[in-house]
């Protein structure tokens, strides 16, 4: 799928008039990755535009790279290339990949290179990095991961997030999938600016224990259904949607605190509820990244998702007793720093929808 947008685009350019790519201009900035895990051999194959390989090896003109002399000729350079550039680590254990061959590919202005991995048997994780053309900020490579035969995961690696972590058909002991999604659930919570912001802007108006606590359970409640839902692939809302939806649930928190002191509706628990649906569907963008373990689900959404909640439970007892000395010792004080606080909830929540929506 991912191939047939990429080859779409550069058909869609070679139509209109005046924007006929050319292999100077580099239209197409991207490489393609597959990854083969086939019984206890794994291979692979790499496709780079020849403009990334002429420039990296300093070849002038690109396009003689499409030269199947050229390109026999260059094979050592392009192999110490993608060596020093794609990393493979199985099991914790760095393996090796060996270039077997290159080929030109004239149809698709690139080079083709047929990899071999070589491990002692099918890992039960296989960590993949790869950053191929740091000279481009925007280049991106597109993964497919099969396992005999069958595409069973596919990633886009950039600069900005340059490895993908895949977890084989091989079972996972639960162990290991502790170790690794709970600790990605504390750090998505601590890495989450718009996640603290939406839970201390209810948290701002303070209340007793049960409260709270009622505030924080429906809020978890939520995004855990839609968390499980999105990750399992039921629901996979476009996170164009979602995210401008998370930033507008922050201004509403704002807003509604504000307007408490004049309806004397405390509705915190509601919204929690019903914005927490949403926040799941963020929650579940980053958990997709690491890649989900087919054989162990159930543990890695469990894991992932308590890490979320430890994460979130650290800022509510930190927010909370904060704003309860304060309360307890200056009330005037207190209602200013709910008034600043939920100008301020509202300005980020607004400041990050236009950034999300028009940017």
């Amino acid at each position: 799928m991912i191939r047939r947008v990429a080859l779409l685009v550069l058909i869609a350019g070679c139509l209109i008039p005046g924007v006929a790519p050319s292999v100077e201009a580099h239209p197409v900035p991207f490489s393609y990755l597959d990854i083969r895990l086939d019984g206890e051999k794994i291979e692979g194959t790499l496709v780079a535009h020849i403009v990334d390989l002429a420039h990296d090896l300093d070849i002038t003109p690109p396009e003689s790279l499409l030269d199947p002399g050229v390109a026999e000729s260059k094979r050592d350079a392009i192999a110490e290339l993608i060596k020093s550039r794609l990393s493979l680590v199985a099991d914790g254990r760095q393996v090796e990949v060996e270039l077997i061959r290159v080929q030109p590919l004239p149809d698709r202005q690139a080079i083709g290179a047929d990899l071999q991995i070589t491990t002692d048997a099918r890992p039960a994780l296989l960590k993949i990095k790869c950053a191929l053309f740091p000279y481009d900020p925007q280049h991106q490579t597109f993964l497919n991961v099969y396992e005999d035969g069958r595409l069973v995961s596919q990633a886009i690696l950039s600069q900005d997030h340059p490895s993908f972590d895949y977890y084989t058909g091989v079972s996972q002991s639960w162990t290991s999938i502790l170790k690794k999604f709970i600790p990605a659930g504390i750090s998505h919570i601590f890495n989450g600016p718009d996640h603290i912001l939406f839970i201390v802007g209810l948290l701002l108006l303070g209340g007793s224990i049960l409260r709270l606590l009622g505030i924080v359970t429906a809020f978890t409640i939520a995004h855990s259904v839609t968390l499980s839902l999105a990750a399992l692939g039921a629901i996979n809302p476009s996170p164009r949607l979602i995210e401008p939806l998370i930033a507008l649930s922050i201004v509403y928190v704002g807003i509604d605190n504000l307007m408490v002191g004049k309806t004397g509706r405390d509705m915190r628990a509601s919204i929690a509820f019903f914005f927490g649906f949403v926040h799941g569907f963020g929650f579940a963008a980053v958990l997709r990244e690491f890649g989900l373990p087919r054989g162990a689900l159930g543990w890695s959404l469990f894991s992932f998702n308590f890490g979320v909640e430890i994460g979130q439970a650290c800022i509510v007892v930190t927010v909370a007793t904060a704003l309860a000395a304060l309360r307890s010792r200056n009330q005037a004080l207190s209602r200013q720093v709910v008034l600043v606080g939920s100008a301020f909830v509202i300005l980020a929540g607004s400041y990050w929808f236009i950034q999300r929506v028009f940017f």
